[in-house]
């Protein structure tokens, strides 16, 4: 088992170089893609309280209709592994830009049927399981884009910019996320409950749809990643499943990219994705004030990532997220206490928790550099993805649980995540080490 460097297999890592204009190009319009498709996964969760008013009995109770709209969503998260799966190990044998492309093809679909999908008043109980099978589709779909935008990114910059492009990345996805929230702000803005219900619902759905297309046509301009060519031409590419192959020596990379990917759903699901609805349940907060504080929130999120990619390529990844999970923890328990003794502060305690959230953009350039490029794709997400699937996937079902007990059980959550990010930011330096002796 090893955590090897990410030259891996090809040898002596090549002159550095500076980050040049086309890789600079390169990264936006993958950001820009990204952001594009990830706004078409999450915006469901944004209106989990009206689909689960419009896909289920209507003499459903609260909590319990509730409760099934978050399993719709988490569904998704659970269909990731095999979509994920099967895109990085063509990824890995034909190459990253192809799988790149269908990735976001096969998010464009299923967001637009959500759109015209009719509700239980039409449809009975057909009408949710609809919505389950596109919400798996979709989560095949995301399945193979995180992954392979980190491993695209990372090979088209220089080795000591890889914090920085995967920080990006994750910067344009979170930036998906914010579009979201935007557009939830808008839609509740502009539509009582009466019309909201009627159709307005529908219309984020029916805009990502569209919006999924114009990726596709945005990621034709990408090239084929160097590293990849270069593995072709020098017919370096792994001749065994590229899944078993990284599974079988590269152990160690797998278990701490599964514990490092646990870490970051806490961030994401719990504080980004989850709390505004939260806000709602548990202190009566106006729906459009919790929007538009996350809207604030996501924002600096967006900014955090990118810092904290900065940060990890000049003072490793080890410091920046022992440092970082320790500030995401206090945030988050302000941001529950806050909104409770002074909702007026939500925006401030928001944007600051969602500021210290982008601590997670460290986390994808760790990942990266676990594998060697042969399996890099594969071994990514696997791991990646199957931490997503049980702990992303069913966080959300957890903490709603959870709350019958204590309404700070979101922020006792993140900071149980939190603590386990920094014991392992603190022994990353050694396991790196320890990985590096094995393969020699």
């Amino acid at each position: 088992m090893a955590m090897s460097a990410s030259t891996g297999d090809l040898g002596p890592p090549p002159a550095p170089r500076a980050l040049s204009r086309q890789d600079a190009r390169t990264l936006a319009l993958a950001a820009l893609g990204g952001a594009l498709e990830f706004y078409d996964f999450i915006i469901f969760v944004f209106f989990t309280s009206v689909i689960g008013q419009l896909f289920f009995p209507p003499d459903t109770p609260d909590w319990l209709r509730q409760l099934q709209a978050f399993g719709l969503f988490a569904a998704g998260y659970l269909a990731r592994p095999l979509g994920g799966i099967v895109m990085a190990h063509f990824g890995d044998r034909t190459g990253r830009k192809r799988m790149f492309t269908l990735s976001v093809f096969l998010m464009a679909v299923p967001t637009l049927l959500i759109g015209l999908l009719p509700t239980y008043e039409t449809l009975g109980y057909a009408a949710p399981l609809c919505l389950l099978g596109l919400r798996i589709l979709q989560g095949a779909a995301v399945g193979g884009e995180v992954p392979g935008a980190w491993v695209f990114v990372s090979e088209h910059v220089p080795e000591r910019r890889i914090g920085f492009a995967c920080g990006t990345l994750t910067a344009g996805l979170t930036f998906g996320i914010l579009l979201g929230s935007l557009m939830a702000t808008a839609v509740n803005k502009a539509y009582d409950q009466e019309a909201l219900l009627a159709f307005g619902w529908r219309i984020p759905f029916l805009i990502g749809g569209v919006l999924g297309f114009f990726s596709v046509f945005l990621r034709r301009w990408l090239a084929e990643t160097p590293v990849f060519e270069e593995m072709r031409q020098r017919r370096a590419l792994v001749k065994e499943l590229p899944l078993k192959a990284a599974l079988r020596g590269h152990g160690l990379s797998v278990a701490v990219s599964m514990l490092l990917t646990c870490v970051l759903t806490a961030g994401i699901v719990v504080v980004i994705l989850m709390t505004p609805t939260l806000l709602q349940k548990l202190y009566g907060i106006p729906a459009t004030a919790a929007l538009e504080a996350n809207s604030l929130a996501t924002l600096s999120l967006t900014i955090g990532c990118v810092s904290a990619g900065l940060l990890s390529d000049r003072f490793g990844a080890s410091r920046v997220l022992s440092i970082g999970m320790l500030a995401q923890l206090g945030a988050t328990y302000l941001l529950y206490r806050g909104a409770s003794a002074t909702p007026e502060h939500l925006p401030l305690l928001y944007v600051v928790t969602g500021l210290c959230v982008g601590v997670t953009g460290a986390i994808p350039g760790v990942m990266v550099r676990a594998f060697p490029p042969p399996v890099r794709f594969s071994g990514l997400s696997f791991s990646y993805n199957m931490a997503y699937a049980l702990f992303g996937g069913l966080t959300p079902l957890l903490v709603t649980l959870l709350l019958k007990a204590s309404p700070m059980a979101p922020a006792h959550y993140v900071a149980g995540m939190c603590a386990l990010g920094s014991l392992i930011a603190l022994f990353l330096p050694a396991l790196s080490r320890r990985a590096q002796h094995q393969s020699e």
